[in-house]
């Protein structure tokens, strides 16, 4: 599948927000799960040009953000769409969003913070060459949740 990398949309990020809904314990990704990481989401503002639409085609499947934390390490988030989710396919994606921070803003380390509970993406991000690196707690979706930092050195 290839997958293309453009700044998101006010009606894709809307879309993202208010349709994607994952199953059981993933519920959690939900974007209305947190009200405060909702309206961020929602608003071009906070958004900026760190928040990518990912598509294949025409068909939107997933979304990724980066924050540059250093002159060659980027903090990232994704999200595949949920009918997605669970079929084999986040290494691809993942390994495409790695290739995209790579070649555009020639990254030499990735950072990502993962819930602990979610096994299956953590398995992903291993399998890709991410290390575990120290688990934290944090607040959000109105608990407390422990959270597993990992990162990756091209």
């Amino acid at each position: 599948m290839k997958y293309e990398f453009s700044i998101m949309t006010q009606e894709q990020a809307e879309n993202i927000a208010f349709n994607w809904h994952y199953e059981s314990e993933y519920s959690f990704y939900d974007m209305e799960a947190d009200k405060e990481d909702f309206d961020e989401f929602l608003n071009p503002g906070t958004r900026g040009n760190s928040m990518f639409a990912v598509t294949s085609g025409d068909e939107l499947i997933a979304f990724f953000s980066m924050i540059k934390v250093s002159n060659h390490t980027f903090d990232i988030e994704l999200g595949m769409r949920p009918d997605l989710t669970g079929r084999g396919k986040g290494g691809g994606f993942l390994k495409a969003a790695m290739e995209f921070v790579k070649a555009e803003y020639e990254a030499g380390k990735l950072t990502l913070s993962v819930a602990k509970f979610n096994q299956r993406a953590i398995k992903a991000y291993r399998k890709m060459g991410f290390i575990d690196g120290e688990t934290f707690m944090q607040d959000t979706n109105g608990s407390t949740f422990e959270f597993l930092k990992m990162e990756y050195e091209y």
